[in-house]
Formats: C-alpha cells, sequence, structure tokens
C-alpha cells in the first residue's frame, strides 16, 4: 500500500539476531489518525517491529521513516510514546506522581506540566483516581495508567504493545473505544494483538507470520477476500494461502 500521509514507512526493513532473521524484508506504511492493528500469534515480530519503529532495535537494516524522520532520530523523542508489554510507571507511586514525573521527562515544568497531567488523567479516563498508588489500581487501571504517561508529552504517534493483554472482554472494549478517541484527536496508534478477534477493533491491519507481512488491509476486506466468517479463520485462510504457494 502507498499512502503519503504514512506515520510509519517500511521499506526492505530486515531484523538479524543471533543469527536468526526475526523480519524479512517487510514494506508497509501506517497512515496517519488511524488505529492500525498489527497482529499475529506470538513470535511472529511484533514486537521486534515495534522496537524498530521506535528506534530500539539493534541490527536494523532497510528503510524505516516516522513521522517524515529516520526511526530514532532525536528529534522524535517527544513526538512518538511507547508503551510496553511490561509494567512501564511506578508501582510505589501515585498516579500524579507518575504522571508528573513523565512530564518533566518529556521536558514540562511548571503549570505546563500540570496541564499536561491533567489532560492525560482525563484522556484515559482517570478522574478520582490521581492521588491512588499505582499498587492498589486494577490490572485495567494501570493499563491506562502506562497509556496516561505516554500521552503526557502530547505524542503525535502511540506504538502499544499488547496492552489489552491479561484484560476482561470489558476492560478490552473500553481501551479499544479509548483509542479511537485518541486518533479522532488526530494521533496515530499502532497497537499490537496476538487475539484475532481485536482485528475488527482496527481501522487498518498488518498481519505478520514468522517475520513476514501476510495482509496489509482492512477488517472489512480481509473477511471480504477470504470469505471467512471471522477474523481468525480470516487469518488461518491467508496462512493456507500462503503455504500452497
Amino acid at each position: 500500500m502507498a499512502n503519503n500521509s504514512a506515520a510509519v514507512r517500511v521499506r526492505g526493513l530486515r531484523v538479524v539476531r543471533g543469527g536468526t532473521t526475526i523480519l524479512e524484508g517487510l514494506d508497509l506504511d501506517v497512515p496517519a489518525g488511524q488505529v492500525v492493528g498489527l497482529l499475529g500469534p506470538s513470535g511472529s515480530g511484533k514486537t521486534t517491529l515495534m522496537r524498530a519503529v521506535v528506534g530500539v532495535q539493534a541490527n536494523v537494516t532497510g528503510e524505516l521513516t516516522v513521522l517524515g524522520m529516520p526511526a530514532g532520530d532525536a528529534a522524535l523523542r517527544h513526538r512518538v510514546g511507547y508503551v510496553t508489554q511490561a509494567a512501564s510507571v511506578y508501582t510505589d507511586l501515585s498516579v500524579v506522581e507518575n504522571l508528573r514525573h513523565f512530564a518533566v521527562l518529556a521536558g514540562l515544568r511548571g503549570a505546563a506540566a500540570t496541564a499536561a497531567v491533567a489532560q492525560a488523567v482525563d484522556a484515559v479516563d482517570l478522574g478520582g483516581h490521581e492521588k491512588q498508588q499505582v499498587l492498589s489500581l486494577s490490572g485495567g487501571e494501570r493499563s491506562r495508567v502506562s497509556l496516561a504517561a505516554a500521552l503526557v508529552g502530547d505524542p503525535e504517534l502511540l506504538v502499544l504493545d499488547e496492552p489489552t493483554v491479561g484484560l476482561d472482554p470489558v476492560l478490552r472494549r473500553d481501551l479499544w473505544a479509548m483509542f479511537h478517541r485518541l486518533a479522532g484527536q488526530g494521533r496515530t496508534l499502532l497497537v499490537s494483538s496476538h487475539v484475532m478477534d481485536e482485528a475488527t477493533r482496527c481501522d487498518r491491519l498488518l498481519l505478520l507470520r514468522q517475520g513476514v507481512l501476510v495482509a496489509d488491509t482492512t477488517p472489512a476486506a480481509l473477511l471480504a477476500e477470504t470469505g471467512a466468517p471471522d477474523a481468525e479463520q480470516a487469518f488461518l485462510a491467508l496462512i493456507d494461502k500462503a503455504a500452497a504457494r
């Protein structure tokens, strides 16, 4: 897919680790202002691709531009927010203490930091929990604190690695609704998941298997192309089709 307004542009991306090829010749775009799902089974290369996008992955070859700049460029530091699978906040601090810390890291001080923290709390619906210690929060609430920490610097691109893992269906639904609200404000979200039924919640889909891009499509087009009743069956159909070539 060619997209002149791509937030992320990848051409010929290859990552080798310990003699093993993790990603092989990826070509893809992440359209700006959309929720783009990066889906595939565990071990398919999703986290490696995300690490490459944020500029922390070693042994990367090929072309990878983010918001018009080389991935990892210092100028992108406050324009890209990254939420890893592991907890990215301090559980012994309160919600607001965490967010103030990340505001300082984003270069904010005084009234600007206070305003940014308030906006981040509001964006993730954590009003009323500001003074709670993160350790006392539920899993879903902690996920929202991590997202708020990434939002406090007002990034244009959010890279979220398995943000819904371990959450119940209601919390997952609420998080996806939040992702779309953020995209509606002009942000781009790249969200990974190994839960295939989350494919239908995305504006666009990138499907990975064993380091290879199997599909770059929309949920509707994926189902129409395969004739499958759901995203999981559609993904399996694409795998079978690729294996038959």
